[in-house]
C-alpha cells in the first residue's frame, strides 16, 4: 500500500540521510505536500532535489529543491523546445485557469499549488497542480463530484471563451469518465439502479486482472443504464463547471491574461486573482439524451 503521512516522513529520513539538507527543510511539510507518493517515488524525489540543488549551485537541498523535485515527478520535464504558436497558448492558458478557478469556486475541493503553460513530459502543453491537505482514504458522492467538475474545468473553458473544443482536455475527459464509472457500476451510487456493484473485479487463477476477457454480469438494458447514468454524471459536471466559469467570466479572462504574460502562476498570484470568486452551484442537473 502507499505510506501514510507518517511512513512517508519515516521513508524521507531514510533517502534524505545520503544528502546534506538545509535547516529549513520540515520532513513533514514535504510529507504534506507528497500524499499518494509510493515509497519510489519518494526515493526519487530525494534524487531530484538533490539534481535541482545541484543544478543552481547550491551547499544544500533547501523546501524549494523538493517542490521542484515534485513537480518534475508529477507532470515531467520541462520542455522550453516545445514552442507553441499564439493561438495556442491562449487556449491552454484558459484551459489551465479554468481548471483552476472552478476548483476554487467549490468549496472544500483540493486547493491549486500552481499553473504553467510550460509544456512538461511527453504531451502536457500545461498543467495544473492540486494537493490535497490530508490523506484521505473515504470519499463521498458529492466530493467525486466535485472531482469531476474541476476536470471538466479547462474543456469548458475553452468552450466559454471560443466556442470550440479540442484535443487538449482528452485526458482530462477520460479521468472523469473514470470516476463517473467507478461511482455507478463500482460504488453503488446511482440509486436508480440500485446499492448493487456490477463491476466486480474478477481475476484470472494466476491473480491477474481479466479486464480485456471480463465476463459482464448483467444484462444488455442494465448495461444501457449504466452508460446513461455516466453520461448523466459527466454532462452534470460540465454544466456546473460552465455555470461557475459564466459566473467567474471576467476573472477566468483577466488571470488567462496574467498566466500568458508569466507562464506561471503560484499560491499567491492565484489567492490574488480569485479573491473575488463567486462560489459554484452545489450540483447541475444536465440534460441527458438518453
Amino acid at each position: 500500500d502507499r505510506p501514510d503521512r507518517t511512513g512517508r516522513i519515516q521513508i524521507l529520513k531514510v533517502h534524505a540521510s545520503k544528502v546534506k539538507l538545509a535547516e529549513e527543510v520540515d520532513f513533514e511539510q514535504v510529507a504534506a505536500l507528497t500524499a499518494g507518493f509510493t515509497g519510489a517515488d519518494l526515493a526519487n524525489l530525494v534524487n531530484e532535489a538533490a539534481l535541482a540543488a545541484t543544478r543552481r549551485g547550491g551547499e544544500s537541498i533547501t523546501l524549494s529543491d523538493f517542490n521542484v523535485g515534485i513537480e518534475r515527478i508529477i507532470a515531467g520535464l520541462e520542455r522550453k523546445n516545445r514552442v507553441l504558436n499564439a493561438r495556442e497558448r491562449e487556449i491552454v492558458a484558459h484551459h489551465e485557469i479554468g481548471h483552476a478557478l472552478v476548483a476554487a469556486a467549490i468549496a472544500g475541493s483540493d486547493p491549486v499549488h500552481k499553473i504553467s503553460i510550460i509544456p512538461r513530459g511527453i504531451g502536457a502543453l500545461g498543467y495544473t497542480i492540486q494537493r490535497p491537505t490530508e490523506d484521505r482514504f473515504l470519499m463521498t458522492r458529492e466530493e467525486l463530484e466535485n472531482k469531476m467538475a474541476v476536470l471538466m474545468g479547462g474543456r469548458c473553458a475553452e468552450h466559454v471563451i471560443y466556442g470550440h473544443l479540442s484535443t487538449g482536455a482528452a485526458d482530462d475527459l477520460a479521468r472523469a469518465t473514470d470516476i463517473a464509472r467507478n461511482m455507478v457500476a463500482r460504488y453503488g451510487m446511482e440509486l436508480d439502479l440500485g446499492h448493487v456493484s456490477f463491476d466486480g473485479e474478477q481475476r484470472s487463477m494466476l491473480g491477474t486482472p481479466t479486464d480485456p476477457f471480463r465476463q459482464r454480469n448483467y444484462s444488455e438494458d442494465t448495461a444501457r443504464e449504466i452508460d446513461c447514468a455516466v453520461r448523466k454524471l459527466v454532462a452534470g459536471a460540465f454544466a456546473r463547471a460552465e455555470a461557475i466559469l459564466q459566473a467567474n467570466r471576467e476573472i477566468l479572462v483577466g488571470s488567462a491574461a496574467e498566466l500568458l504574460t508569466k507562464e506561471t502562476l503560484e499560491t499567491g498570484d492565484l489567492t490574488r486573482l480569485f479573491a473575488g470568486v463567486t462560489p459554484g452551484p452545489a450540483k447541475v442537473e444536465a440534460p441527458c439524451s438518453c
